[in-house]
């Protein structure tokens, strides 16, 4: 296994980019389940 340092602040960055992109993530398939059930109405 490799090793690779970086400072502390991009690891904090990085740690909340990735907190960030799984919410968006577990929203879209929410949505996704939302649709295929059919409990979406069109609002003009």
């Amino acid at each position: 296994m490799e090793t690779v340092t970086i400072p502390k602040e991009e690891y904090n960055l990085l740690k909340k980019q990735a907190k960030v992109d799984m919410d968006i993530l577990q929203q879209l398939m929410s949505s996704f389940q939302d649709i295929r059930a059919g409990r979406v109405r069109r609002v003009r």
